[in-house]
């Protein structure tokens, strides 16, 4: 597994995502009754409900409530004759993990902390009649929920309004505490499966807030001119190879003011991680990511972890990835990256929309059928100018929609689309293609479309795809590309595609990357999760 492979995103999950249906009632299981039941404890529906009515930080899992506890017929879950269950241990244990480890707050139930621990020091075992008992057995189920709800399926925030379009992943709430209670699990990967890259950024989350408690000088460095192997410098040196050291990119401390080559490789491993020039000199745009502060980095790596709790836990499988903001796409094949290629994708004004579809057809030497609003903004303008100009750019009128010329380019070399588009249907209006604009490849920076994904390599994308037609030789593929009208091959078997934007994860070796909010999309959904 290489970049990026904990954003198997996909998949299967969410391929048979199923559309909301009626409301089914969970029917009381009356076999469980205090002959059959492990603790003889059992309270009352009516229970329930006055607890909610009190408690309205729970109304929102009523349904879960009820249908958690009709299913064991109303029996005690938290408790047993002995008193506390060992679940109830456990669950406050991973609770308090998360708030410490989380630095996060909103969780934490004060009113339930206080109780549960005045009834874990009872040297007696609590009468479980007693209403302080109830209130903490119906309180425990509550927070379960909650903290379930949050840390497996993500923050009650509306996505779409956020950009996302990949549905969330659903999880049972009531199933998933059924199950945590019968197996006494105290992982947090065990009460419900979360994609591999979650935990390796709570790894990471862990290291940065550490940093932040040890007060770390986030001091600005800046150069006049870039730094490079051979220069002294008694100011900025000693603090670049200092924070280099902090972040793991330096192996060993060095207070010195010489540029040397263990400072040239650490600049290169960080360069690396922000996907920046990897060519080993300290410039603006690499302090510039060096000098983010260590609560701007925490609050990015929550965005993200944010992203990935709405994403299922890994499949093998086929799938196509493209991370918006890492510009790069990511071919997995039953589970396993067999390349990666550069893409080209959509500018701020004409953002790549995030969603997830199935690629389904080839098109060789394709027409462009130029949009209406380029049309507007751009062709007709053109055309006033100079009559010539649809010809001079292999261009032709097609029809009118009222007074709008509906235009397209013809196939060819300076096509729009280059020589080959790759099709997955959505409501976006967005695919893959080729470019004649080759030289755009080379920028670390490459948001320049209207929003489609421009590839680096499509012919070797057209090859993978009808790999396994032995008619499609590579000879044949390149003669496709440079017909004079457009040839639709259909793809054997569709294959999942997912546009995906995290700007923050780690990779196959173990790196952290970070990227820009080149949408400002974490800085959307950073003023939902930390709205004070």
């Amino acid at each position: 597994m290489r970049k990026i492979s904990w954003l198997l995103v996909c998949v299967a999950a969410m391929v048979s995502c199923k559309y909301f249906k009626p409301r089914k009632v969970a029917a009381r299981d009356t076999s469980i009754t205090q002959k059959t039941s492990f603790n003889n404890v059992f309270l009352d529906s009516e229970h329930v409900d006055a607890f909610l009515a009190k408690h309205t930080e729970f109304a929102g899992f009523t349904e879960q409530f009820h249908d958690f506890y009709s299913h064991r017929n109303y029996e005690y879950a938290w408790f047993d004759t002995s008193g506390l269950a060992e679940q109830a241990h456990n669950f406050m244990n991973l609770q308090s993990e998360y708030l410490s480890g989380y630095a996060d707050s909103s969780l934490y139930n004060e009113g339930l902390t206080k109780e549960f621990e005045k009834i874990a020091a009872q040297k007696k075992k609590p009468s479980l009649t007693e209403a302080n008992v109830l209130e903490t057995e119906l309180s425990l189920t509550g927070q379960f929920f909650r903290y379930a709800a949050k840390v497996y399926k993500g923050s009650d925030i509306n996505a779409e309004q956020l950009g996302w379009f990949i549905p969330r992943k659903k999880i049972n709430l009531t199933a998933l505490l059924d199950s945590s209670l019968k197996s006494k699990v105290s992982a947090t990967d065990v009460y419900a499966p979360l994609n591999p890259q979650y935990g390796k950024l709570q790894e990471q989350l862990s290291k940065y807030l550490q940093l932040q408690k040890e007060d770390i000088s986030d001091t600005v460095v800046s150069v006049s001119k870039p730094l490079k192997k051979g220069d002294v410098d008694e100011k900025r040196i000693p603090v670049i190879k200092k924070r280099l050291l902090l972040f793991g990119d330096m192996a060993e401390a060095d207070t010195t003011a010489l540029f040397d080559s263990t400072l040239q490789t650490a600049a290169k491993h960080f360069q690396k991680r922000m996907g920046l020039l990897v060519d080993g000199v300290i410039g603006n745009r690499m302090l510039a990511e060096l000098n983010v502060s260590l609560a701007k980095r925490i609050r990015q790596l929550l965005v993200n972890m944010e992203r990935v709790r709405w994403m299922p836990a890994e499949k093998d499988t086929n799938y196509i990835l493209v991370n918006i903001p890492e510009y790069k796409m990511h071919v997995y094949d039953s589970g396993r990256q067999v390349f990666d290629m550069n893409v080209i994708v959509g500018t701020a004004a004409n953002s790549t929309v995030i969603f997830n579809g199935n690629l389904k057809y080839v098109v060789f030497s394709p027409y462009w059928n130029v949009p209406e609003s380029i049309v507007k903004k751009e062709i007709m303008p053109a055309m006033s100018r100079n009559k010539n100009y649809l010809d001079k750019n292999n261009m032709e009128i097609t029809g009118y929609s009222g007074k709008i010329p509906q235009v397209r380019q013809k196939p060819g070399p300076t096509n729009s689309l280059g020589l080959v588009k790759f099709l997955f249907p959505n409501n976006y209006s967005i695919y893959f293609h080729d470019t004649p604009n080759r030289e755009l490849f080379s920028l670390t920076s490459r948001s320049f479309s209207h929003g489609c994904i421009r590839l680096g390599e499509p012919k070797k994308f057209a090859g993978y795809l009808l790999q396994n037609d032995k008619n499609w030789t590579e000879t044949k593929i390149d003669s496709a590309m440079h017909l004079t009208k457009e040839k639709w091959v259909t793809v054997p078997k569709s294959i999942p595609v997912f546009v995906v934007y995290f700007t923050a994860w780690v990779d196959g070796e173990g790196l952290l990357n970070f990227r820009k909010d080149i949408y400002g999309h974490d800085e959307k959904m950073g003023e939902k999760l930390f709205a004070k």
